[in-house]
């Protein structure tokens, strides 16, 4: 069978893992690996980004007192991580695949080195046969330096290998066009790239995630964006990784349209990187509209009215209009002492020059 897509990312939600006892649903997990397997034995390179430490380590253990919730957490995943890993690696065994375990955090993500490590740690991994599963490193994250859930951390796992596409399993079909318990409401089956969805999205989290499907739009786009298909569908529903990939036109799902135009390596990793900015730049009126015409332009300190914080040559920081309103992010070419000198003056060299410019 030949399939559209050479390499996927695969989000496994937790409600997709996790019984309603919040224990770990085995049996969905193995039908969720034979159609992975089915898909990587055709040539598709797929990554896993798999929820389920927590849900896989609460059947195990019984705690003496209670637990705050960073607690639970960090608790359960310890324990459940190396439950889940060899759940997985006994389960794709039968089929004759390797699997590699990465465990990562936000931080990791916030310089380019440390980017460029972990992407050709699973581009190795990948050239090898063997599957990649990651996951967040629950362990050592705390409260603010976690990502919101692992949506985002799929977002950046196929941003960073270049994936043709990103496939979120959740509970549900996808974005409905009203409240999914209701009747006459259905499955937006297409997002073309601009849509406004805010009409639609609930706001409230799902089951066992720490994410809703707010979190997973602005992912999806952010993502689409950068020239990449996202689908978002049921992992509950039998052979969905098969039937989206054999009969995308059959199978009910939400598709965002990507950007016809894909973005260059480290323009995705710095779409990704508002979480780790260090300052802001503020521009007036005339930098703004410079920005958002349709020559690429970079950002000059003649444009700039206002620098905010402490940062170094190369780091990263917000790009804020002349109301105060993020417009983007990006990589800054001086230190903040050095733009500050610059700031207002004609004839100098970029701030951030457009090859290192992200524009929400």
């Amino acid at each position: 069978m030949e399939y559209q897509f050479k390499r996927i990312t695969v989000k496994i939600g937790s409600n997709v893992l996790a019984r309603k006892d919040g224990t770990l649903d085995v049996t969905r997990m193995s039908a969720l690996v034979d159609q992975v397997a089915e898909l990587h034995k055709a040539g598709v390179e797929v990554v896993l980004v798999s929820s389920g430490a927590v849900a896989s380590g609460r059947s195990e253990i019984k705690v003496s007192r209670k637990l705050d919730s960073v607690d639970q957490r960090q608790l359960y995943s310890a324990v459940g991580q190396a439950k889940l890993i060899n759940r997985y690696y006994e389960l794709f065994r039968e089929h004759g695949i390797a699997v590699g375990q990465v465990l990562t955090t936000k931080e990791s993500f916030g310089t380019r080195r440390h980017y460029l490590n972990q992407r050709h740690c699973m581009q190795v991994m990948l050239e090898n046969g063997v599957i990649p599963i990651v996951n967040e490193n629950d362990t050592i994250s705390v409260t603010e330096l976690m990502f919101t859930d692992n949506d985002e951390l799929s977002g950046l796992v196929a941003s960073m290998l270049d994936a043709q596409a990103l496939i979120i399993l959740s509970n549900i079909d996808g974005i409905y066009n009203g409240s999914p318990s209701e009747p006459g409401t259905s499955v937006i089956r297409e997002v073309e790239q601009g849509k406004d969805l805010s009409d639609y999205i609930q706001t409230e989290k799902s089951g066992f995630g720490r994410g809703g499907m707010l979190t997973k739009t602005t992912i999806a786009r952010k993502v689409a964006d950068e020239g990449i298909t996202v689908i978002i569908a049921n992992g509950k529903r039998d052979n969905i990784l098969t039937d989206l990939l054999e009969y995308p036109e059959d199978t009910v799902c939400t598709r965002f349209v990507p950007a016809s135009e894909a973005v260059s390596s480290v323009k995705k990793w710095i779409a990704h990187s508002e979480g780790f900015a260090k300052g802001e730049l503020h521009l007036n009126a005339q930098a703004v509209e410079a920005l958002k015409g349709k020559k690429a332009v970079s950002i000059l300190p003649v444009g700039v009215t206002c620098i905010k914080g402490d940062f170094e040559k190369d780091d990263i920081v917000r790009i804020m209009d002349a109301g105060g309103i993020q417009i983007g992010v990006g990589r800054i070419g001086v230190s903040s002492a050095d733009a500050r000198l610059m700031l207002g003056k004609h004839g100098k060299r970029p701030l951030v020059h457009y090859d290192y410019l992200y524009l929400e």
